[in-house]
């Protein structure tokens, strides 16, 4: 009996084991060394930051805080938002009433507003729908703001109404109306209940006609308390990632479908209600999200851009047109001798953020309410343009660029494609010339992104830098609407950005794209931010990314297995960094195996404190996604590691990316 025992527990054991090599929980030893007393290169502070772009109502319905759609109906259908629920436009509408829109001068900024005809003040509203509906919060304050003049009748007053969407009221706020001339108007609504999808009725007191326009509704508690400004939660995400730069506002917005629709930063600044409203370039892009009511209103413009890149801490990094729109739709030129125009923004602009009050751009700046110079120090020139047409208008900014301002530094572009004979052709030609940064994008699948980590180890280390200014891998395939923000996506990009890291004498910026999206409103997946009118949350992505950027370092170092760089050896990847303000190591590997890996670091040059932090992302699930329901189900954990004699010993699990913070001893 005792024998039989012995030889059921003997196979069990046998099965266990053979079940843990089955499943890869077997753990295979590594050995890394790390030379932390040799600076291999300097991490420059851009290393990690943040693309902004208007795609997925992430300007208008997203990061700018205003609620109301078409406040100025300035729309190319001019009522798009605004409903009339009990009237016909085929009808005198007695029993209620009606608006027309009327057109008064060839001012393309503000040339509508609309008039209301109250017939029966029992019978007739108009609604505004909103960003697929108006998220607001019990117990907070939203600052209402109009303007409006009455005409014939006893029309004298208006409530606004905030509406759930079973039409309960919410909120309210009666504002009389004096005189027949425009005035402007300013009220507030206390929300009593929570609705991710509320609406705002206008109700009328007599029949009479009123002229209504720039109906606007913000939430008070906006980032930094401004009037009129940013969405708090949305901004908070983007200050924890501690941004080395800000690239703004695109992307393809920059280049518009035609030169017409381009985005001209100047269209973008002073008062609000002179900023050209504009047809988003993402509105009819993809037939599997059409989007008609997609519109730019600037409210969120340059100088909102440079502001919250100085909120962040981050060097704003504007990119203007080229003359060349984009080359997927229309791929119009601008002939070269109607170029200047185009050159005279870029030069503008440099005066625009650093100039001082007595130029005429630094004026505006000043007159918007910030003297002070932004500092610019980078401008690009283009999107991802590319042929000879793009190096032929390229060099003729950056000399007019370089003649005026030397010391500022212009990124170029190398096409949409990480390879191929436009990117080929457009790093030869940004070669020759000498260009100083180059931007590439590459928007490919997760098994890429795991291959070329060794990318850029073979650069030519005496050309221009290399800016990764678009990546993120693509879950099924590129712009396909199937994508994911997975684990499997993530995981891959943590991998590949050792390789990025550990060519930090070549790459200097590097951005995810793109930046957010509105759960109800996107275009293009995957995305690093999603939102709805309420809630935001980071995706594993996004939590990569901030990992990467929190412990970005001040310096290199190299980083070996038996002599050679760790990049995907076994399913391992590696790269470290030291901060020599914070007296930090960050040891960064990713392990896409199927196996947990015994990981004994040694860690030469610097005396180590004998405790550390890890922060581990994990799973084995590799399509986990973060969600509203579960915003951090892929996110570090963090733990606490020991150090013996300067090494490092730790077991990091199948499909992991862990960061090691170790203290220099002092």
């Amino acid at each position: 009996m005792h024998i039989v025992t012995k030889q059921i527990t003997l196979l069990c054991l046998l099965f266990s084991c053979a079940s843990a090599a089955i499943s890869g929980q077997v753990a295979a030893s590594h050995s890394l060394t790390v030379d932390a007393a040799e600076s291999v290169a300097p991490i420059q502070p851009t290393m990690y930051g943040i693309f902004f772009e208007d795609i997925n109502f992430a300007a208008d319905g997203g990061l700018y805080a205003e609620m109301i759609k078409n406040r100025g109906f300035e729309f190319t259908l001019p009522k798009t938002g605004w409903l009339e629920p009990n009237s016909d436009r085929h009808s005198m509408n007695e029993n209620s009433g009606m608006s027309d829109i009327v057109k008064v001068k060839d001012d393309p900024a503000n040339q509508n507003y609309l008039r209301v005809t109250v017939k029966n003040p029992e019978g007739y509203h108009l609604l505004n729908e909103g960003f697929r509906g108006m998220g607001v919060r019990e117990g907070d304050t939203y600052d209402l703001s109009f303007k409006a003049g009455t005409g014939k009748g006893d029309l004298s007053a208006v409530t606004f109404q905030l509406l759930t969407t079973d039409d309960e009221v919410i909120g309210e706020t009666t504002v009389s109306l004096a005189g027949d001339g425009w005035q402007d108007y300013e009220a507030t609504l206390e929300a009593t209940a929570t609705d991710p999808a509320a609406r705002l009725r206008l109700t009328f007191d007599a029949p009479g006609t009123a002229n209504l326009d720039m109906i606007s509704l913000f939430p008070r508690d906006t980032w930094k308390g401004r009037n009129k400004g940013l969405r708090k939660d949305l901004v908070q995400l983007l200050y924890d990632l501690e941004p080395g730069f800000l690239r703004f506002p695109g992307g393809c917005i920059v280049e518009g479908r035609t030169l017409a629709r381009r985005y001209q930063w100047k269209k973008t600044v002073g008062s609000i209600e002179e900023r050209e409203l504009l047809v988003n370039r993402w509105n009819t892009e993809f037939d599997h999200r059409l989007t008609p009511d997609y519109y730019q209103s600037f409210g969120l413009g340059f100088f909102e851009y440079f502001q919250l890149a100085e909120d962040l801490g981050a060097e704003p990094m504007p990119i203007l047109s080229c003359g060349i729109a984009c080359q997927f739709n229309t791929g119009e030129l601008v002939p070269m001798e109607e170029l200047d125009p185009y050159v005279q923004d870029a030069l503008d602009l440099i005066e625009f953020a650093n100039a001082d009050t007595t130029t005429a751009w630094g004026k505006v700046r000043a007159d918007m309410g910030h003297p002070e110079p932004f500092n610019m120090k980078y401008i690009g020139i283009g999107n991802e343009q590319w042929g000879p047409e793009y190096i032929e208008r390229y060099k003729v900014f950056d000399e007019a660029i370089k003649a005026a301002y030397p010391d500022i530094v212009i990124i170029s572009g190398s096409g949409p494609f990480p390879d191929g004979e436009y990117f080929d052709y457009g790093w030869e030609q940004l070669r020759e010339m000498n260009a100083e940064i180059v931007d590439e994008h590459y928007y490919r699948s997760p098994e890429w992104f795991r291959e070329n980590a060794t990318r850029y180890d073979d650069y030519n280390r005496e050309g221009p830098k290399v800016f990764a200014g678009e990546y993120a891998a693509q879950s099924v395939a590129i712009a396909s609407p199937e994508n994911k923000n997975n684990w499997n996506c993530a995981l891959s990009e943590a991998a590949y950005m050792t390789g990025l890291e550990r060519n930090a004498d070549i790459v200097v910026m590097t951005s995810y794209a793109p930046l957010m999206a509105h759960a109800d409103a996107w275009q293009w997946t995957p995305d690093m931010i999603w939102f709805d009118n309420l809630e935001s949350y980071g995706t594993a992505n996004y939590y990569v990314q901030k990992l990467y950027a929190n412990h970005a370092g001040t310096d290199l170092h190299r980083v070996t297995e038996a002599g050679k760089p760790v990049t995907g050896q076994d399913g391992l990847y590696a790269s470290v960094v030291s901060d020599a303000g914070r007296g930090e190591v960050y040891v960064k590997v990713a392990n896409t195996s199927d196996a947990p890996r015994q990981l004994d670091i040694t860690i030469k040059g610097k005396s180590l404190a004998a405790e550390g932090t890890a922060y581990t992302m994990s799973g084995t699930d590799m399509d986990a996604v973060n969600s509203f329901d579960e915003p951090m189900k892929v996110s570090p954990v963090e733990s606490e590691v020991t150090l013996r004699k300067g090494k490092l010993t730790a077991t990091l699990p199948a499909k992991a990316f862990a960061v090691y913070k170790l203290q220099v001893a002092k």
